[in-house]
């Protein structure tokens, strides 16, 4: 169903669920002034209610008093008095109400029939008491003339009429008090039920414009769930990109120190060693010559062994050759040993055989490079221990300990790339890395990676006896 313009603007306002909330709060205020008048009003028909009754109990009371009477003065008999005197008490109390009524009402019509009335019906009673005093001083006769006078006979119709007035003023009054029952019953109805209507409309619209909101929200959520995953794959394909490069600047890295240690070896090596033979040969013509020129000779000999040393270990530091012709744990052991002697440090090493690729084994053997040279410019150290271990999850785990004074891992710190090249090249081989520290306490790096089948492992064992020539 489509809806009005003015009526669609004012679902989609914010004013909506304001005049739902108003439109109940008059709903209750309509109620409760309809209630309280409606209250209001059926206590004044009770009043009316206990007037009528008052006056009807005075009309009833004085024909009982006039009864007794009578009674009395035809038979003489006690009996007739108690009537009497419940009448005569009844008719007061009555006459007490009545006047109390017609004050507090203030009605200017009714109180002069109220107060001519009481006055009738006190001079009826006090003419009654008059005779039966009479009868009872024996005088009779008196008493019954008085009785057969027209007197009592005019003030009973005068009674009788006046209370007829009371009787159709407070019936007049009953029927306004009802007719104002009515009409606030209708009022209260009309208001409830226009109310309502306008409460329920505001509500209705309140619950088009919260579904309304709804599906744009949930339309909002999937273009922003759509707009997220367009984000995410963009971002895993730029991360793989840039995983893809940086592996391949990795493996460029380690071509290019090949390369280089590989020019060294022959370029460097070749010189160095012509260099020594050279000298070597020189060495014995100049036996006779002076000792200064001997001296320098050799001189420039251990120039030219200190020179080998520096290649070779150059040459390591590129590429470890030990790592390829001696196997990890090899390569390892030379590696700390070579650490603790250059640097004066304790290190403690424990390997246990692994199975890894050849590139793992490179990213351990960089890994404790890398993790000594942190040691040797920051940890300040007094022993290092390197621990190498199988475990029983097909995971091979690395760990380099120190004793240096360590420092904050949780605090941002700047050049940290020693750490950040460790654990890309751990996770870009499938391992774990993990650096625990604290000032004070030593730095402890300690890196998982997977180890190759025991298949696997074997079969370029079997290749390379089954290719190998035969002993001589």
């Amino acid at each position: 169903m489509k809806l009005p313009d003015w009526l669609r603007r004012f679902r989609d306002s914010a004013f909506a669920l304001p005049l739902a909330v108003l439109a109940g709060g008059l709903i209750i205020a309509v109620s409760e002034g309809g209630y309280q008048q409606a209250r209001t009003t059926l206590d004044r028909l009770v009043e009316v209610g206990q007037a009528r009754l008052a006056v009807y109990a005075v009309m009833r009371r004085t024909v009982d008093v006039e009864s007794s009477q009578r009674g009395y003065l035809l038979t003489l008999r006690d009996e007739y008095l108690a009537p009497f005197d419940s009448a005569v008490a009844e008719l007061e109390q009555s006459l007490l109400t009545l006047r109390d009524y017609y004050e507090h009402l203030g009605d200017p019509a009714a109180q002069p029939v109220a107060r001519q009335l009481a006055e009738t019906v006190t001079l009826r009673v006090s003419e009654a008491k008059e005779t039966i005093r009479l009868a009872r001083e024996g005088r009779i006769d008196t008493a019954r003339e008085v009785v057969m006078t027209n007197i009592g006979r005019d003030q009973m119709e005068f009674i009788r009429v006046r209370s007829e007035q009371l009787m159709a003023l407070e019936n007049r009054r009953a029927e306004q008090s009802l007719k104002r029952i009515f009409g606030t019953l209708l009022l209260n109805r009309i208001g409830v039920a226009t109310l309502t209507g306008a409460s329920l409309l505001a509500l209705i619209l309140f619950l088009r414009q919260r579904q309304s909101m709804e599906t744009q929200r949930r339309s909002q959520q999937q273009a922003l769930q759509a707009e997220r995953d367009r984000l995410e794959v963009q971002v895993r394909r730029r991360t793989t990109d840039l995983t893809e490069l940086a592996r391949h600047l990795q493996t460029a890295r380690e071509d290019e120190r090949q390369r280089l240690a590989r020019e060294l070896h022959d370029e460097l090596g070749a010189l160095l060693t012509a260099a020594k033979l050279d000298a070597a040969r020189i060495k014995p013509r100049l036996a006779n010559a002076a000792p200064e020129a001997l001296e320098r000779l050799d001189h420039l000999t251990a120039t030219l062994n200190s020179g080998i040393a520096l290649k070779r270990r150059i040459i390591e530091d590129l590429r470890p050759s030990s790592l390829s012709t001696l196997g990890l744990v090899a390569a390892l052991e030379i590696q700390c040993r070579e650490f603790g002697e250059r640097i004066g440090l304790d290190v403690d090493a424990s390997f246990a055989p692994v199975r890894l690729t050849p590139e793992a084994e490179l990213t351990v053997f960089r890994l404790v490079q890398e993790a000594f040279t942190n040691i040797a410019k920051y940890a300040k150290a007094r022993s290092v221990k390197v621990t190498l271990t199988d475990d029983d999850d097909g995971m091979a785990s690395i760990e380099v300990d120190d004793d240096g004074r360590g420092f904050d891992v949780s605090a941002e710190a700047q050049g940290r790339h020693g750490l950040r090249g460790m654990r890309y090249r751990v996770e870009s081989d499938g391992g774990e890395f993990e650096v625990t520290s604290a000032p004070g306490r030593g730095t402890r790096v300690r890196a998982r990676i997977p180890q190759m089948p025991a298949a696997a492992a074997d079969a370029p064992a079997e290749a390379e006896a089954a290719i190998a020539p035969p002993s001589t």
